[in-house]
């Protein structure tokens, strides 16, 4: 019989086509000795779905060793992305994944590892997420599971992250959870990178990947609005293509499943993410650009779809930029 003194027990699982960053991220996390900072570390256990082990990346191999089994006492078991997920995880895997979670193990998955969880039917009826890139595909194929892209994990009632290195801002939570926010704290200095990371998802997402251009009911309903920025109204666009208003919110709802106003804001904070990608311009001189008005409103409608304010993300996705010399249209 097991103590209460033992060591949590985590199990990650090579699935086929497992990829090595994601399957080393949770190894690093609790496969590496740390006694020094928690007696009883993490019993860690690298595991195979198949009889025969498994083939990763760049000839590696993870040997069967106790294989799935290790799943039936497993205290957590984690299932890493694999360019396979999508299409179909090994039965004898499904089946222990439900019968770990039925006694109440903590599952948790990374990046596509969430089409596995979905596919074991651990993810019905509950919120999940998966790397940005795969998420219409996890609704599509799913659409029991409420998928959110816009975050970096999810727990409810089983862990989902979203893309690669999100899994290490899973796994932090996971010792946060179990240890506390000082020893998850030391362990992302150990790791160096930071404990928590400020917003989710979206603030990565590309923007193509939005749709808004490649949705418009017109291509050059796209062009001509992105030239009209500062200027471009709902009624505008409607006499730009010849027709009523109401046509045309009917028009968007059924080509782009968003009403038109909903539509032409998302192209004005697309268009402003760029400006704040590629040029030093201030808050005020892109929010003029991309007709949202003021530094405030653009602060605001910003944070709210990405998740983080536009100074973030500037930082994010332009580390090298000098700051720039206050003056109109320059200072942020």
């Amino acid at each position: 019989m097991r103590k209460e003194s033992d060591a949590h027990r985590v199990a990650l699982v090579a699935i086929p086509g497992v990829r090595l960053f994601e399957l080393a991220i949770a190894a690093e996390v609790f496969g590496v000795d740390r006694h020094d900072l928690v007696p009883d570390w993490y019993d860690f256990a690298l595991v195979a779905s198949t009889p025969s082990g498994e083939t990763i990346s760049h000839g590696i191999t993870v040997p069967a060793g106790r294989g799935l089994d290790a799943l039936r006492t497993a205290d957590t078991v984690i299932i890493p992305a694999s360019a396979e997920a999508h299409s179909g995880a090994p039965a004898e895997l499904l089946l222990a994944l439900r019968a770990a979670h039925a006694r109440g193990a903590r599952i948790a998955a990374i990046c596509s590892g969430s089409f596995v969880l979905a596919e074991a039917g651990l993810l019905d009826g509950r919120r999940a997420t998966t790397h940005w890139m795969h998420a219409d595909e996890l609704a599509r194929r799913y659409p029991t599971v409420d998928v959110d892209p816009a975050v970096l994990y999810i727990h409810d009632g089983v862990w989902t992250s979203a893309g690669s290195a999100a899994g290490l801002d899973l796994c932090l939570e996971l010792v946060r959870r179990d240890h506390g926010s000082a020893i998850a704290n030391e362990i992302a200095r150990r790791i160096v990178i930071p404990p928590h990371r400020d917003g989710g998802q979206a603030q990565y997402i590309r923007a193509a990947a939005t749709g808004v251009g490649e949705s418009a009911p017109r291509r050059d309903v796209y062009e001509w609005a992105r030239r009209n920025l500062r200027a471009v109204t709902v009624a505008a666009m409607a006499e730009h293509l010849g027709i009523s208003t109401r046509t045309l919110h009917r028009r968007f709802l059924d080509e782009t499943g968003r009403p038109p106003q909903v539509w032409l804001q998302r192209l004005r904070l697309q268009s402003a993410a760029e400006l704040l990608e590629s040029t030093d311009l201030g808050l005020d001189a892109i929010a003029r650009r991309a007709g949202l008005g003021t530094a405030t409103n653009l602060r605001a409608q910003f944070a709210a779809v990405y998740g983080v304010p536009p100074a973030h993300y500037r930082r994010t996705f332009r580390p090298a930029l000098e700051p720039a010399s206050a003056g109109p249209g320059r200072a942020e």
